[in-house]
């Protein structure tokens, strides 16, 4: 047997290890590891014709991002952490930040008693049953939230909950932005 064919294992493990160690680096120096980038940054809402969470039948299309800034979310009942997010998404309502719900790939049923329970922070509740605005937006999972323009275009994609933090932080400085936009 030919001895060199035996480093090829060696070396297949130094590359992975590289590789590794590389993204290891790179996350130590501040890269945030949860931040996944979105191609439709800059881009329109994706088409799409929904039915109405609680009135099956009433149809939206992407035409409801139009107008106003607003939040979309994507959130299940399914999804322990849209739980956790939901006090504050009726908080974030209740003074008058506008948020569009997609719920995602869920039982409408199950959906529904949810917001009767928990309160409803959604403007409109869009119901995405098979998950295909969800794959058009690149949804990984629940809860993922959009910052959307007065003029439909996607600005921001946070994924994971919407709390104090990160609001004040990343998304509400956004928010604000894209409001003094759409009134100059």
């Amino acid at each position: 047997m030919n001895k060199k064919v035996l480093f090829i294992p060696l070396i297949a493990f130094l590359l992975l290890a590289a590789v590794f160690a590389f993204q290891l680096s790179r996350n130590q120096q501040g890269d945030d590891p949860t931040k996944l980038e979105s191609v439709l940054i800059g881009k329109p809402v994706p088409q799409f014709r929904l039915e109405d969470l609680a009135e099956p039948g009433k149809l939206y299309d992407q035409a409801v991002f139009q107008g106003e800034p607003l939040l979309l979310n994507v959130w299940a009942t399914w999804c322990p952490t849209c739980y956790a997010e939901h006090t504050y998404l009726n908080e974030l309502a209740a003074s008058g930040v506008k948020i569009i719900g997609l719920n995602y790939k869920d039982d409408r049923n199950k959906a529904i008693g949810w917001l009767n329970e928990l309160g409803n922070p959604y403007l409109i509740s869009l119901f995405d049953g098979n998950g295909m605005l969800g794959l058009d937006l690149g949804v990984y999972g629940a809860p993922e939230t959009f910052l959307i323009d007065a003029n439909g275009v996607i600005r921001y994609r946070h994924v994971g909950d919407v709390n104090a933090t990160n609001w004040q932080q990343t998304l509400q400085p956004l928010y604000q932005q894209m409001q003094q936009e759409a009134t100059q």
